[in-house]
């Protein structure tokens, strides 16, 4: 019986077995798709024309923010990581629940946001992190003339930026394909196969398509809630999701990210992927 919880620290500062979670194919037999609710309106439902994707950071800028500054590191708890979890759920980070302690969830809402704003990626929070915590930038748009609710993913920092009707709603760190091929044997459909791919994550814009509830198997492994949007390749909830691109070519998020987005991105809206990640 499958335990499903929260990746715990260990999980998300592995690299991972790439066969925990591997991409699907489009070929597989579809499973029964369950109506997803409307996008609820932001809290500050706007006017005309849809907002600049910068105006969720300019706002939460407006008023003056002090960050307690203290050195944090990976198992840290107490007032200063409730302070920090806050803060990066209202930028739109998703840290977990602000129980102040500072574990594997919290980290990887720390990597993207450091991400976003030209920081090395550390879990350690000192003082480069509480300043821009403090006056954050906005992610960078990837499509400037893109759909209002639209998806960006971007390779080469591995964040993904999702806007609902020109708002940023959403911002995780990801694990993209690995660009290293591999040639796979496994039981399929009852009997023995070889698979071979690429592992990349092409670059390009698509739709989200058909999804899946809970855990589903594919010839690769198992995808936590995949949402595809480029035949079999999906965003997915992962045990591990790395700092660096390890999948077969989807897009690996945290289980809690992977809880909440199908409520928030529903059928047919793009996805634009670009850049390209640049390994050390």
């Amino acid at each position: 019986m499958r335990v499903q919880r929260l990746p715990g620290v260990a999980a998300l500062l592995t690299a991972g077995a790439v066969v925990v979670s591997g991409c699907g194919t489009q070929h597989m037999e579809r499973p029964a798709q369950t109506p997803l609710p409307p996008v609820p309106p932001p809290a500050a439902a706007q006017q005309g024309p849809a907002a600049a994707p910068e105006a969720a950071s300019e706002a939460a800028s407006e008023a003056a923010v002090t960050a307690p500054r203290k050195t944090l590191r990976l198992g840290a708890k107490g007032k200063a990581v409730t302070w920090m979890q806050q803060r990066l759920t209202e930028l739109g980070y998703r840290p977990g629940k602000a129980d102040g302690q500072y574990g594997g969830t919290t980290l990887a809402a720390v990597w993207a946001f450091q991400k976003v704003n030209g920081i090395k990626p550390t879990s350690t929070i000192a003082k480069r992190t509480w300043e821009a915590l403090e006056a954050p930038r906005a992610p960078k748009v990837l499509v400037p003339g893109g759909k209002a609710t639209r998806a960006e993913v971007n390779l080469t920092k591995q964040i993904m930026v999702l806007y609902v009707r020109g708002q940023v709603k959403l911002i995780t760190h990801i694990s993209s394909g690995s660009g290293i091929p591999y040639c796979e044997t496994t039981t399929w459909q009852g009997k023995e196969q070889r698979f071979c791919g690429s592992a990349r994550t092409p670059t390009g814009n698509y739709r989200t398509t058909w999804r899946a509830s809970g855990w589903h198997k594919s010839y690769l492994g198992e995808l936590y809630n995949p949402i595809f949007f480029n035949g079999g390749i999906a965003f997915h909830g992962a045990l591990s999701v790395p700092l660096y691109p390890a999948s077969h070519g989807c897009v690996r998020m945290p289980m809690n990210v992977a809880e909440e987005l199908p409520g928030l991105l529903g059928k047919g809206v793009p996805v634009h992927v670009r850049g390209a990640y640049k390994r050390a």
